[in-house]
């Protein structure tokens, strides 16, 4: 039927011709984000999974910040405590020459003159073993007698603070005495200690031995801890890559996919246009019948 007041075809090419250029825009937008997901309006489920998933990549970005700094920490101990070795051993050479019967006055004076020296070194590397005000060697005050809080150094496991990490600190302070050490610590004798005598260097070298022993084994420990950090600060920057492929196979788009149909979109609505402009000139064929 032919009418003036109805033209269902124009009404028909107008309704492709819309729906055409709605997926164009979708189109463009994708190739100038380089997203076929890039708001909730897209796909709010997969809009919300990417959401999600990006968040915890930047959260894994504070763990392995927490990584570095656990790592700061425990190297600024494992220097420490390897300087206190170098310290130890030579102490054990003062200790062992100071045993020697026979020694006089004057030397038995000045092999405990070093001793000592070597001694108070160690109390100043302990004070100074800080990284940003954690220390985990210094468990006492500055005067040995006032327990002090002794710092681990601590990791952050996951994207949800939990599942940390910790490498425990252990003291090499020195007690004001040395009758005042405790059975657990690693140093065994206390700020009191020389070898004036043969009989306080025999004990010197007991002790001193015995916290040879302890250090190292303390050291073992704190280089398995910087090995577990360092493996799990790698796994975390892997599981950052695993995260970010995962986002992007979810709301990236195929630019060669976007770039051919935008092609074909745009012949399709140069058509829409014309088979419209047909329709709309359908109505002029009504002129001719009164002619």
């Amino acid at each position: 039927m032919i009418s003036v007041n109805t033209n269902q075809g124009a009404m028909v090419a107008l309704q492709t011709l819309n729906r055409t250029n709605d997926q164009m825009d979708k189109t463009q937008n994708a190739i100038a984000t380089g997203l076929k997901v890039a708001s909730a309006k897209d796909n709010g489920a997969l809009f919300a999974i990417a959401n999600k998933m990006r968040s915890d990549v930047s959260a894994y970005d504070r763990v392995r910040e927490s990584a570095d700094r656990a790592t700061a920490i425990l190297d600024t101990g494992i220097a420490a405590g390897e300087s206190i070795m170098e310290l130890l051993n030579e102490m054990k050479g003062k200790a062992l020459a100071g045993t020697q019967a026979g020694n006089s006055a004057s030397a038995q004076s000045a092999l405990d003159a070093d001793f000592v020296q070597l001694r108070n070194q160690i109390v100043s590397i302990v004070e100074n073993a800080t990284f940003d005000g954690a220390n985990m060697i210094r468990n006492f005050q500055a005067n040995g007698t006032t327990a002090n809080t002794l710092n681990d150094a601590i990791s952050m496991g996951d994207a949800a603070g939990g599942n940390n990490i910790t490498i425990a600190g252990a003291g090499m302070q020195l007690r004001a005495t040395t009758a005042a050490v405790a059975v657990g610590e690693i140093m065994r004798f206390g700020q009191d200690q020389g070898i004036a005598t043969t009989g306080a260097a025999t004990t010197a070298v007991g002790l001193v031995n015995t916290t040879i022993d302890n250090l190292g084994t303390r050291l073992a420990t704190w280089g398995a801890g910087a090995k577990r950090l360092d493996v799990h600060r790698t796994f975390v920057g892997k599981l950052q890559d695993a995260l970010n492929n995962g986002i992007g196979a979810i709301v990236d788009a195929d630019l060669a996919k976007e770039s051919a149909k935008l092609q074909a979109l745009q012949v399709k609505q140069q058509l829409g246009v014309q088979a419209l402009s047909i329709a709309n000139s359908s109505s002029q064929t009504a002129l001719s019948l009164f002619r």
